[in-house]
């Protein structure tokens, strides 16, 4: 095929993926080139224990993707290619050393329940804030959904002052600012109903004192019971080969194993990029690189000084390890058999444990107790895994990349060769404490270490599944650089899309979208 298109993209994340499907649909010829064997990034899907047996990767839960924008824009469309999911009615639940849970349901009841068994107290403040969520959502969906630019950000302070007045639009404020600590304190008294919503923050770099992070908690949560939650049919893969098949059906081209060694660019204007088999590739309208902001002075060779150093100064998040299990069958929950209904179990016991885990992580010591994040995507896909097996999804939660000491002292390693087992044992047994026997269930596992994770997907670097830290310095008008949260860089026709472009990570196709319209004018 002619190396020769209106837009070239790097790499077939669904951000790139995103973008490239709608700038086809609107008339541009599309070549996207990804460096791995297949595409899709941190959502892919795959056999990685046993045959019959597919695990996801990385993302599991697609519900950001089902709820988008882009999925209303184009739901349809993927459907046709095989896009298929599976809604999930329990979402997410917590696993207590005393042997106790609490878990959200779709079902209110179900979900009050679970909370008043702790506090009854709570589980009134909890129906309390789902009774207003329908009024709080437009605003604060309305601001994660905006473009960071002053003009979006005037009209969005505008519309909540017309709708909430002066005092509420302070109080938003404020809410926005908190830590998830600050808020879970100021709104639970049950330090468990603290903790079953705290663990969300863990997932998006928002251990319980980082300012900002209230948010997400309260999104996770509200969103859990309003709507559960979405997972992909057979695997999170559902989503890639959708949207690679429906760029394809739209004459886009995609190749994979083609990685970019440089991005080619002549008077301030990119033109380009060149293969590392030596292949250039020309691109008439604009370069989309779906890449970590620390790679790109590398690809391009220099931008301005200030812009490089931003980008190389780019902060990630601590690290993630995985641990794929088959199993003969799903664990048995010490703290009762209605565990086995939800899709995520966290195993996170307290706020302090969790900000004690954060704090090992950023000193780059492996924690002595990690945060779990169990899923049991067969108990609502059974087609994930021969008949009456199931796979487990855990994922580690802090993991350095980079590692100086153990804080628990027992591990004297440094190199993840040699650390991946003893870790994962360590990881293992907390969940074995939880779910009794399930070390005799598992039938084979597949470790992913943090830099297994980076090696096959540059872009999170050190095992960082949200692609760079979500701190106020570095989100909203800050992500990834103040002045470029639109993607855009110091090279005319070169923009920035992933999860390092404003609005963040997750699975969203957010700044993939907003790229797309605004480069197509719509």
């Amino acid at each position: 095929m002619a190396g020769d298109f209106d837009a070239v993209l790097i790499g077939a994340g669904h951000n790139t993926l995103a973008a490239g499907l709608h700038l086809a649909a609107k008339g541009w010829r599309v070549g996207l080139f990804e460096q791995a064997a297949v595409p899709g990034g941190a959502v892919k899907t795959g056999e990685y224990t046993l045959p019959g047996f597919r695990h996801d990767w990385a993302a599991m839960n697609l519900s950001q993707f089902a709820g988008s924008p882009f999925f209303k824009a184009y739901g349809a469309e993927l459907t046709r290619h095989g896009c298929a999911f599976v809604p999930v009615s329990r979402p997410f639940a917590s696993s207590f050393p005393d042997g106790t849970w609490a878990g959200v349901s779709t079902d209110m009841a179900e979900t009050l329940a679970a909370i008043g068994a702790h506090s009854a107290q709570d589980a009134a403040t909890w129906e309390t804030l789902c009774s207003r969520f329908g009024a709080e959502a437009p605003h604060i969906v309305g601001l994660l959904g905006s473009q960071m630019k002053f003009r979006a950000l005037a009209s969005f302070l505008l519309k909540t002052m017309r709708a909430k007045g002066v005092a509420g639009t302070l109080d938003l404020t404020r809410f926005l600012l908190a830590s998830p600590r600050a808020w879970l304190e100021e709104t639970f008294v049950h330090p468990h109903s603290r903790a079953m919503l705290g663990a969300w923050g863990m997932h998006l770099d928002f251990a319980p004192d980082i300012a900002g992070g209230a948010i997400f908690p309260y999104l996770e949560g509200m969103a859990g019971q309003t709507f559960g939650m979405m997972i992909g049919h057979g695997g999170a893969d559902t989503v890639t080969r959708a949207l690679v098949a429906a760029l394809q059906a739209r004459g886009g081209h995609v190749e994979t194993n083609a990685p970019v060694s440089r991005i080619l660019h002549d008077n301030g204007r990119a033109s380009g990029v060149e293969l590392a088999d030596g292949r250039r590739i020309t691109a008439r309208r604009a370069v989309i690189a779906g890449i970590a902001p620390r790679a790109l002075p590398r690809l391009t060779g220099g931008t301005t000084p200030d812009f490089d150093r931003t980008m190389k100064g780019f902060r990630h998040a601590p690290g993630t390890m995985m641990i794929h299990l088959a199993l003969d069958s799903l664990p048995d929950w010490r703290a009762g058999a209605a565990l086995r209904r939800y899709a995520y179990v966290h195993i996170a016991p307290s706020l302090d444990q969790m900000a004690r885990t954060y704090q090992q992580a950023q000193a780059q010591l492996l924690p002595d107790e990690p945060i779990l994040v169990v899923g049991q995507p067969t108990v609502f896909d059974p087609a994930r895994a021969p008949d009456g097996k199931h796979v487990l999804w855990v994922q580690i939660r802090m993991a350095p990349g980079t590692i100086t000491g153990d804080a628990k002292g027992e591990i004297s390693e440094t190199d993840w060769a040699q650390v991946a087992e003893p870790f994962a044992d360590r990881a293992l047994a907390i969940l074995e404490a939880h779910a009794p026997g399930t070390r005799a269930k598992t039938l084979a596992r597949r470790l992913v270490t943090p830099l297994e994770l980076e090696a096959d997907n540059p872009n999170l670097v050190g095992g960082d599944q949200v692609c760079g830290s979500h701190h106020l310095s570095q989100n909203f008008l800050f992500r990834p650089t103040r002045g470029h949260a639109d993607g855009a860089t110091p090279i005319a026709n070169l923009h920035l899309t992933g999860a390092a472009v404003w609005p963040g990570a997750g699975t969203g196709a957010g700044s993939g979208f907003l790229l797309a319209r605004k480069l197509a004018g719509n």
